[in-house]
């Protein structure tokens, strides 16, 4: 009888000390204003081995010939074409305190119908909080 009450107590302990360390407190509460931003943008991935999107993918055709045309190049929409090209989206969540020069890292993603991104390049890619700033 009394060895079965150490054996609870002793399993008590082991519980209570094991809940004591096995929680962070940054990992279960927030602190009011420190909290980390979401970012997300739209982009090209370019130089794709015949893996990006297809000629079904209007918004990469059309995504193609504005930049171009900002850039002082005016292409016929028709004659794109943009099998070594996709359009993407692209994810960041920016932590409380970023720096300017800050590395973050990002998620890229295909919003197409391209079969792999890998080894493409992503073109500067403007990303926006939810407030809209950049």
């Amino acid at each position: 009888m009394v060895g079965s009450h150490i054996g609870k107590g002793l399993a008590l302990l082991v519980l209570l000390f094991s809940l004591a360390y096995g929680t962070k407190v940054r990992d279960i509460a927030v602190i009011e204003g420190h909290r980390s931003n979401y970012l997300v943008g739209y982009g090209l991935v370019v130089g794709l081995k015949g893996t990006g999107d297809g000629k079904a993918t209007l918004f990469t055709v059309r995504s193609i010939a504005n930049m171009l045309n900002r850039m002082g190049i005016v292409v016929d929409p028709r004659r794109i074409t943009v099998k070594n090209v996709a359009a993407v989206m692209v994810t960041a969540k920016l932590p409380p305190y970023a720096k300017p020069g800050m590395g973050i890292d990002v998620e890229v993603a295909s919003i197409g119908d391209a079969k792999s991104l890998e080894g493409g390049t992503l073109l500067l890619t403007p990303l926006r909080g939810a407030d809209g700033e950049v």
